[in-house]
């Protein structure tokens, strides 16, 4: 267990509204889906600007909120500089919102939310390499950050100028740099940061120790290796060497998930709570996508990559991030409004601060939602899809408020 003081991690108050405005944002975005034709092309400007809804306004910013918290715990070393924060999430929350208004109605916008987000990645990229020099280790999860935001600043300038092309009329090859602005992020940044974020929180919520993380290890040499292989290939639009890579990057993906495995093993937390209930569900999706995206790789099946899409991004990502979120909130709450009355008054315990009945119907709803929407994306029908698209909306009206009850929950609860 980790030496945990108020000395390393921000106050609430900065974090707070990473989490209240990503939730939202998770809401908006699932009932967006409701007005996007699931038989479009994936470049659709609908889908893209639904994209850049849901990864910039709620992946983005929960995970910035969340890494503001993590790692300097994780570390044991203070921010470089925390009030850069207040910086890093306006410019965000409002870029993401220029932009997705740029995609649906207005391209000249394009650019002003694109300059916005740029400018919040470069904050937030300089804060966390400054705040990871002064630590001393060298562990997996610093390896994952530093990467991670490597390829999410590379990403971001080449999304910058694809945001210029649509918005101001500059000559740039959307259809050359596209596909690595989604490997980069989606692989590049997301996945890689969920590797080595989990390799901190998967063992401590599940109480594994003592385990063998060669498998982890290799899969982030592996996954790092083929994104780099992959942007270069694309850029020189060397075809066949960046499919090798995207099968890669799958292979890669088969050595975490096998880590994942030896620590669902060891583990000696055996209850199913909810968290775990989350985990399940984004492992299998991140392996269902991986089948599906070899599909779409071998025979060219266009519905297996939306399929993969859906499942890496609603399956994986959203239940990875909403599982945590039902981990880390609570405790955060805890800390800042209870740690400090133990031994003098009675004070909750973390599951006590959860609203159980909204929690249970989230997760069901959300779970049901996404297996109806991928079974719609499979066989082209929208009605389906959107049938399983009313399903995750009202999952994610219980998430949004869990969210808000336990970050709202006092001493007097």
């Amino acid at each position: 267990m980790f030496s945990i003081s108020k000395d390393f991690a921000p106050p609430l108050k900065m974090i707070e509204p990473f989490f209240r405005f990503g939730s939202i944002i998770y809401l908006i975005s699932t009932f967006a889906l409701l007005f996007l034709n699931s038989n479009s092309n994936l470049n659709d400007l609908n889908i893209v600007g639904w994209a850049h809804l849901f990864l910039l306004g709620f992946v983005m910013i929960v995970i910035f909120g969340a890494m503001a918290q993590l790692v300097p715990v994780v570390l044991e070393v203070g921010h470089f500089s925390v009030d850069l924060y207040y910086i890093i999430f306006p410019a965000l929350a409002i870029g993401s919102i220029l932009m997705v208004i740029g995609f649906w109605f207005a391209p000249a916008v394009l650019p002003y939310g694109g300059l916005l987000v740029l400018v919040a990645m470069s904050v937030f990229l300089f804060e966390t390499l400054m705040t990871l020099k002064k630590a001393e280790s060298n562990t997996l999860t610093v390896k994952c950050v530093k990467a991670g935001n490597i390829f999410l600043t590379i990403a971001i300038v080449i999304g910058f100028f694809m945001a210029l092309a649509i918005g101001a009329g500059i000559n740039v090859d959307i259809g050359r740099f596209l596909p690595i602005h989604i490997v980069l992020v989606l692989f590049g940044y997301v996945t890689i940061t969920v590797i080595g974020l989990s390799m901190i929180l998967l063992p401590m919520f599940g109480l594994a120790h003592g385990y063998d993380d060669s498998d982890v290890e290799r899969a982030f040499k592996i996954v790092v290796g083929s994104i780099i292989v992959f942007s270069i290939a694309s850029l020189f639009k060397l075809t066949y060497i960046a499919d090798i890579s995207l099968l890669g990057i799958g292979v890669g993906i088969i050595f975490y998930l096998k880590q994942v495995a030896t620590l669902y093993k060891i583990r000696a937390r055996k209850l199913l709570d909810i968290w775990y209930k989350h985990i399940y569900v984004a492992f299998i999706s991140l392996g269902l996508s991986l089948f599906f995206g070899i599909l779409w790789l071998f025979f060219d099946f266009e519905n297996g990559l939306k399929v993969a899409v859906w499942l890496i991004v609603m399956g994986f990502i959203t239940f990875v991030i909403n599982g945590h979120l039902l981990k880390i909130i609570p405790f955060l709450v805890w800390f800042e409004r209870f740690s400090e009355l133990v031994g003098k008054k009675k004070v909750p315990m973390l599951h006590e601060m959860l609203p159980d009945r909204e929690i249970e119907y989230s997760f069901w709803l959300s779970m049901s939602g996404l297996i109806i929407g991928a079974v719609g994306l499979l066989i082209g029908s929208d009605d389906i899809f959107k049938g399983g698209v009313v399903l995750l909306a009202i999952g994610a009206v219980f998430m949004v408020q869990t969210v808000f009850y336990i970050l709202n929950f006092k001493v007097e609860d």
